[in-house]
């Protein structure tokens, strides 16, 4: 049976003031999409002719956030807010006639599934329903509207909380607000609305009792995942629906065979992709697009943002953003990679360690305390703890190769453009502003000279010239008394 809608509606035009932000509520986001694009993920899967989203409330901003993200969205703009029945007359009022089923939802109810759509529409159509309704039972149904039911078990109506008497307030079945509408029943049922209700808005749900009133059955569909028929008002709500997606992602990926360690600790948006034995460890955060490739270990404390990192790779205390992390390769701890950091099978970046714009080929090393920015790492080249390459001049950026096997020595400079060919050294301390070529050493550091006597003259009385007295004294094999007056003796002759 096929479960295709003609159109499907989500309802995104209302303000949301309990939010006290100024982005509309339905881009506030968790699990790393927003919750319109939780709501559109859920409809598009429905793969329906037609998928409208009625903005209001923020509509440009609504609007441009669609177009980047979901742009085979079409939007339909609700001006006013005069209730439910109202918005998706704005929304049919964009589509030609339509035939066969239409699924009305919500952009701020972000945990409901396209499964739980699609047995709603099956079941709609398979009891050849004019409406039907999810439906949850909840021990405290606080606000919901009601569903009364008939002596046979059908759906009379809804009654929205504010209309209800004390009687149906005792019911504790509620309306989700999702339904799934024969198309003809919509359009007639929409355009037979009256605000005649406490709030005087035209309410969706009256299109219940209209269907019934013209003789068409009004199912309904229970779901047991309260979750996904909750919506979010605050910010209270909506850490509350994170904590669950987040659960509810881990135990999938658990389920597909990665170890989390902690899953109190560990939090991944909904597009991430992890391959089997992958081992999370508490403290990680993988955000966008990270992909993780098998038996590879991330953490502890370790956030990636739409990164890739290949099989058995290690990465330990480390924050990432757009870098690429070869198979076997090992970062960290405290290592930062930004964008376009591109690390090869089985190199490392090691201890407090940044990279930016740079690409180490299989075995490269940068093993300390190094800044590496615009380069290029060759083979098994390895860069000295402290390097830095500097790649701003205060107004471009310049480039650096480094060969395949060269060696660059601690504390150096590479002032870049410049280039060290494969096999070449650089002494330790040097500052380079001129190309190494292939097998050479470059040094480039002034000559050390030691000035005898110094610390005496310049520091006497401290802590440390009375050290470098009693060294001396042991040296020389004086007494501390001859070599202090050798020393002062010398000093005065200067």
């Amino acid at each position: 049976m096929s479960t295709r809608p003609a159109a499907v509606v989500v309802l995104a035009a209302g303000e949301g003031t309990r939010m006290k932000s100024s982005i509309p509520k339905v881009l506030h986001e968790l699990g790393g999409r927003s919750m319109i694009g939780h709501a559109v993920a859920a409809a598009a899967a429905l793969e329906p002719e037609y998928l409208t989203v009625v903005v209001g409330h923020g509509r440009e901003l609504v609007t441009e956030h669609l177009a980047a993200t979901a742009p085979e969205v079409q939007t339909a703009v609700q001006d006013r807010q005069l209730g439910t029945g109202h918005a998706v007359t704005c929304a049919l009022e964009s589509m030609p006639d339509l035939t066969g089923v239409v699924v009305v939802t919500y952009g701020d109810v972000p945990l409901l599934t396209a499964d739980t759509l699609r047995g709603l529409i099956e079941l709609h159509t398979t009891d050849n329903n004019g409406v039907t309704v999810l439906t949850a039972t909840l021990d405290d149904p606080k606000q919901y509207g009601r569903i009364v039911r008939d002596a046979d078990g059908g759906v009379m109506g809804i009654v929205e909380f504010k209309d209800a008497t004390d009687d149906v307030l005792r019911i504790n079945e509620i309306n989700s607000g999702i339904y799934a509408f024969d198309a003809q029943v919509l359009t007639d049922g929409r355009s037979r609305l009256t605000p005649d209700n406490a709030q005087g808005e035209l309410y969706l749900t009256d299109v219940l009792a209209i269907a019934r009133e013209n003789g068409r059955r009004v199912g309904a569909y229970r779901t047991d995942d309260v979750w996904q028929t909750e919506g979010v008002n605050d910010r209270i709500q909506l850490a509350d629906m994170g904590r669950e997606l987040n659960r509810r992602t881990l135990e999938r990926w658990m389920r597909a065979g990665v170890t989390v360690v902690d899953p109190r600790a560990t939090w991944i948006d909904v597009a991430v992709e992890l391959a089997e034995d992958v081992v999370l460890r508490p403290g990680v955060q993988l955000h966008g697009a990270t992909s993780v490739g098998p038996g590879a270990e991330i953490g502890p404390d370790t956030t990636l943002t739409d990164c890739r990192v290949g099989e058995r790779a290690t990465v330990v205390r480390t924050h990432a953003a757009n870098a690429e992390i070869g198979p076997d390769a090992t970062v960290g701890p405290y290592t930062y990679l930004r964008p376009g950091a591109k690390l090869g099978p089985k190199s490392k970046a090691g201890a407090h360690v940044e990279i930016k714009a740079s690409t180490l080929a299989e075995g490269a090393k940068v093993p300390h305390l190094s800044y590496i920015g615009d380069t290029d790492i060759g083979a098994g080249a390895n860069i000295g703890a402290g390097t830095i390459v500097a790649n701003y001049d205060g107004m471009a950026k310049h480039h650096t190769d480094i060969g395949d096997h060269a060696f660059i020595g601690s504390d150096s400079v590479l002032v870049a453009p410049v280039t060290i060919a494969d096999g070449a050294y650089v002494a330790a301390g040097s500052t380079i502003t001129d190309n190494v070529g292939p097998g050479e050493i470059a040094i480039a550091r002034g000559k050390q000279r030691n000035v005898a006597g110094w610390v005496e003259r310049r520091r006497a009385g401290t802590k440390t010239a009375d050290a470098a007295r009693r060294a001396l004294a042991r040296h020389t094999g004086d007494d501390e008394t001859d070599a202090g007056s050798a020393a002062g003796d010398e000093g005065s002759g200067q």
